[in-house]
């Protein structure tokens, strides 16, 4: 029965995969940008879009691989670097064809909306990887995954608000470092719970591999979250839009890859662990 079970969910990964496939070839025939060979920015699209799809068919074929309860939190890992691959193939070619277009970065070159619309969707599911790791030690609360939930949202918005102030006449430009502040509150609410709230007391009894990748997760989230805000500071300035994606597309690939890591290496663990005790 379980070998039946193993077959039918490495036929799933497999098809996911194949689906993935088909998509990348759109994508690809689809683009008409072309990368010049002095856009360091533009290189890192394309290196941050690569570095995702690889991480998604991984985290895909590795979700047969682990015990069932953690298969949630190995799916949600694959959305996060999938959702982000796929929003990073058009953001690449809209800075591609404006670098192009101008021939030096403007402004109106960084792909301010599509990048928002992405952290939009992969940042609350990041931050709800906490509560799922938990959820799969079976000491998890609802409460903390709509505190956790509702903080990244405000972040978000707060951060979107602050950068876009130019295109939105109802947010002035004194506006823009309280709406910053806010942002970071928000993030700093998160670290709070994470390192010294309800998750931290929780996760203090599940076994040595989840603590271990507890720990990093909450390390990626407090140190290399704050890419971010140095992104917006460094991006203020004037020729500050080359600095800002520079940052935020690094942001991204560690963030993101590196966070669905650890959530990978706390299932295999586990999944170990429960074997070698059967």
């Amino acid at each position: 029965m379980r070998t039946m079970k193993n077959l039918i969910s490495k036929q799933r990964s497999l098809l996911l995969t194949a689906l993935l496939t088909l998509l990348t070839f759109g994508t690809v025939s689809a683009a008409n940008s072309t990368l010049a060979t002095n856009d360091m920015v533009g290189v890192s699209f394309w290196l941050a879009s690569a570095m995702m799809l690889a991480s998604t068919v991984f985290f895909i074929m590795e979700r047969n691989n682990v015990a069932d309860k953690w298969k949630t939190s190995m799916t949600v890992a694959a959305l996060v670097t999938g959702v982000a691959w796929y929003h990073y193939t058009y953001m690449r070619d809209h800075w591609a064809n404006s670098y192009a277009a101008s021939g030096d970065a403007q402004v109106g070159d960084s792909p301010l909306v599509l990048r928002y619309i992405d952290w939009l969707i992969t940042v609350p599911l990041q931050v709800s990887e906490f509560y799922l790791i938990l959820a799969a030690i079976g000491v998890a609360s609802a409460a903390l995954f709509w505190r956790l939930f509702g903080a990244s949202i405000v972040m978000l918005v707060a951060g979107f608000l602050a950068e876009a102030n130019e295109d939105i006449s109802a947010i002035s430009d004194g506006m823009v470092w309280p709406l910053f502040a806010v942002g970071m509150l928000a993030w700093i609410y998160i670290i709070y719970e994470i390192w010294a709230g309800e998750a931290k007391e929780s996760v203090s009894g599940a076994s040595e591999g989840t603590q271990f990748a507890f720990k990093a997760m909450a390390l990626i989230l407090t140190v290399g979250w704050a890419i971010y805000p140095l992104g917006f500071i460094l991006g203020q300035g004037d020729g500050g839009t080359d600095n800002l994606n520079i940052l935020y597309n690094i942001a991204d690939v560690v963030n993101k890859t590196a966070f669905g890591m650890m959530v990978w290496y706390a299932a295999t663990m586990d999944t170990k662990a429960a074997a070698s005790e059967e």
